[in-house]
């Protein structure tokens, strides 16, 4: 057989499963509307989305994923296809940390895949209150960065907010330099979100260590005033580059390679179990000697992997701090449920800010 009819057979086969392949995507679509129609005559099953079945689905994927391609990329897929086929049962609206471009948007497209309408808000506490509103599904918000740490403003609004953490998303973040032109000839100025200009520090160092870095709320922000401003020079991502028609000059200067944000989904809703989750409080003690050691006592009592801890200035008196806990499991297993007992028990105030899946890819 020649070269040519090897290819031939090769791409009808292709075409075969190709067909295959649409032909189940849809026998799932009308499942999904199936689904859809029983939600709807049932008055209390109103949660289309379930971020718990979503992970628990997802996770399978990975697990029996034997490649060639990578279980990143066949999560994507799926992903992609669960997101329109949830769009037949509900259309979700998902608002983020704007303006259009930014990797808070790229987020929560990951989280959510893109058959969703997002709406980009000027500030994380815009999008808190539109989800509050109910204006909004669900929000996607910053919360830690990898080389920069936490987000402060994102702990402070969950004191007095309602609102849930019903997911989490991990997002690789690659920064790059972009200029109208793709030159740096010219470049005098950087503009960029000061935690971007902080990522990049070594870089800007070594290759525009006089042009002035200019820090502004965003780096599609950057993007798009780069956009009008010859000799001006921004640090985005890919997406904010095509949005705004900016040409990358330099690709991922960041300094550390494994840079990578945590995001949060925020909402009104509980989330049920998934096999695989974390529990997010917040936690209020008196100012006394060995508060401290005594709020991590149950955690660790209880065999519990505390996975992260930070203290904010309460705004309820000087030098009084709430602590904010991530710790692994969901609030309804029996070792976060007794610790969960123990920290009330103990402590000023105890709240729950969500039980969530962790990350997927």
């Amino acid at each position: 057989m020649s070269t040519d009819d090897k290819l031939e057979a090769l791409r009808d086969s292709i075409d075969a499963l190709d067909e295959q392949i649409q032909d189940l995507i849809n026998r799932r679509a009308v499942l999904a509307r199936e689904i859809a129609e029983v939600k709807s005559g049932d008055r209390q099953a109103t949660d289309f989305y379930r971020p718990d079945r979503e992970a628990r689905v997802l996770r399978r994927i990975s697990e029996r994923n034997t490649g060639p391609l990578p279980s990143e990329e066949m999560v994507r897929l799926f992903r992609e296809i669960m997101s329109a086929c949830l769009a037949l049962e509900k259309p979700l609206s998902i608002a983020f940390l704007g303006p259009e471009g930014t990797f808070t948007q790229a987020a929560a497209l990951k989280h959510f895949g893109h058959s969703v309408k997002t709406l980009a808000m000027d500030g994380i506490d815009d999008v808190f209150r539109e989800v509050e509103a109910g204006s909004a599904d669900y929000g996607v918000v910053p919360v830690e960065n990898s080389t920069e740490g936490v987000v402060s403003h994102t702990l402070d609004l969950f004191q007095h907010s309602p609102l849930q953490i019903c997911g989490e998303v991990e997002q690789r973040i690659h920064h790059h330099l972009l200029t109208q032109d793709g030159s740096l000839a010219a470049v005098n100025r950087v503009l960029a979100h000061q935690q971007a200009l902080a990522q990049c520090r070594g870089w800007l160092d070594s290759h525009l260590p006089r042009a002035e870095r200019i820090a502004v709320s965003s780096n599609a922000e950057a993007a798009q005033l780069v956009s009008e401003a010859p000799g001006s020079a921004a640090i985005a991502g890919e997406t904010a580059a095509e949005l705004y028609d900016v040409a990358i000059a330099v690709r991922n200067i960041e300094d550390q390679p494994d840079n990578t944000t945590r995001f949060l989904v925020i909402g009104t809703r509980n989330v049920e179990p998934s096999g695989a989750d974390k529990t997010s409080v917040l936690v209020s003690v008196r100012n006394q000697p060995g508060a401290l050691s005594a709020l991590l006592q149950p955690i660790a009592k209880n065999r519990i992997s505390m996975t992260r801890i930070e203290s904010r200035p309460s705004r309820q008196g000087m030098w009084e701090y709430v602590f904010y806990i991530d710790m692994e499991g969901h609030r309804d297993d029996a070792p976060v449920a007794a610790a969960l007992a123990e920290l009330e028990a103990q402590a000023f105030a105890v709240k729950v800010l969500g039980s969530y899946p962790k990350a997927v890819l």
